[in-house]
């Protein structure tokens, strides 16, 4: 996909449509205080250090890096996201830096995937349900194309699951793709996921507690 300068018909509507995706971004979040309960086990701004990667919270001196990954159509093919202009980026970005914690249903933590000094993707988990015992939560990576085919993703994917279900007590992870990601239906499967859905656009896999410790024990 390439991109033009100047203003080509329709130009005006687009950035409207812009300007008001950046405002929206930017509009504070439900305070926590409204949100419901916490569980007593949450986690805030980890840095988890494995044998090749350092997973950390996200920082705005990640602009750069972290614009050519949004801007790059082999990143983006398989996710929920646009292409973003540099602008799009730095508030999504900006947004990220907020993503730091674990606590209440429907927390959101992104945590930058760091090569060396190199930013070369992102992990996340998502907390869905609260309940001792029944603990869920939806986890995903990416991994920039210079960095794939090294086994970073697993890497990375893994010391989430570890967050997951040594820290916080999951009893399933689960993670959702489409269905013609090849590449994270097999790293799911590398990782001991299982296919639980399928409605044709999107796939389910899941991985359990009992099955995470018995290809995982330390």
């Amino acid at each position: 996909m390439s991109r033009t300068t100047g203003a080509p018909p329709g130009a005006g509507d687009r950035a409207s449509t812009d300007i008001v995706r950046l405002v929206r971004d930017l509009i504070p979040q439900r305070p926590r205080f409204l949100r419901g309960p916490r569980i007593p086990d949450g986690i805030r701004a980890p840095v988890i250090v494995t044998e090749r990667l350092r997973l950390r919270p996200h920082r705005l001196a990640d602009a750069e890096t972290w614009y050519e990954l949004q801007s790059d159509p082999a990143v983006v093919e398989h996710l929920s996201w646009p292409l973003r202009t540099r602008a799009e980026s730095f508030v999504h970005l900006l947004n990220r830096t907020r993503h730091n914690r674990l606590e209440q249903k429907d927390d959101f933590l992104a945590l930058a995937v760091v090569q060396g000094d190199h930013l070369i993707g992102d992990a996340s988990l998502h907390l869905r349900t609260l309940d001792p015992g029944a603990r869920r939560l939806e986890v995903g990576w990416v991994i920039g194309p210079k960095w794939q085919g090294k086994g970073y993703a697993a890497e990375a994917g893994l010391a989430m699951l570890r967050l997951a279900f040594d820290d916080l007590d999951a009893a399933v992870v689960e993670a959702h793709m489409t269905v013609g990601n090849a590449a994270s239906k097999a790293l799911a499967e590398r990782l001991g996921f299982r296919e639980v859905s399928n409605d044709g656009t999107t796939r389910i896999m899941a991985l359990d507690a009992e099955r995470f410790r018995e290809l995982h024990a330390r």
